[in-house]
């Protein structure tokens, strides 16, 4: 991060105006999807884009780092939420939670790879260039 004291206010108010905006995001759904359906929604389609930002940073990196600042860490951050995805998972009946633990995890690494594999669409070079 820079040290020059404008950076560091530029980089607080994105965060700041993306985390309101997630977390909006995040209360609509929730409203629209109450309980687990919410949560699991916003955490599986968080990373779908989560994995979409990640590796086109890596590919073409079009988006920059201000946009990405904005992005993943205002929108997502504030988002997805694994504080309510542990809460619910306690909560629930142990067959469900146990389900909906395994369920969700593996959701969120196949968006992920999603995400990946549609920044691979923006910037189709060869897969072998992009290490991780």
């Amino acid at each position: 991060m820079s040290r020059d004291p404008r950076a560091l206010a530029v980089t607080v108010a994105l965060v700041a105006v993306g985390g309101a905006v997630g977390a909006s995001a995040r209360h609509l759904l929730g409203t629209a999807l109450p309980g687990l359906w919410g949560t699991l929604a916003a955490n599986v389609s968080g990373s779908l884009l989560l994995g979409f930002l990640l590796y086109e940073a890596l590919r073409a990196d079009r988006l920059g780092d201000r946009t990405r600042t904005l992005l993943a860490t205002g929108v997502l951050s504030s988002y997805t939420t694994y504080s309510t995805f542990v809460v619910e998972t306690v909560r629930a009946e142990p067959l469900v939670g146990v389900s909906y633990l395994l369920g969700s995890y593996a959701l969120g690494f196949a968006a992920a790879l999603l995400g990946r594999d549609l920044a691979a669409r923006v910037d189709p070079r060869d897969d072998r260039e992009v290490s991780a």
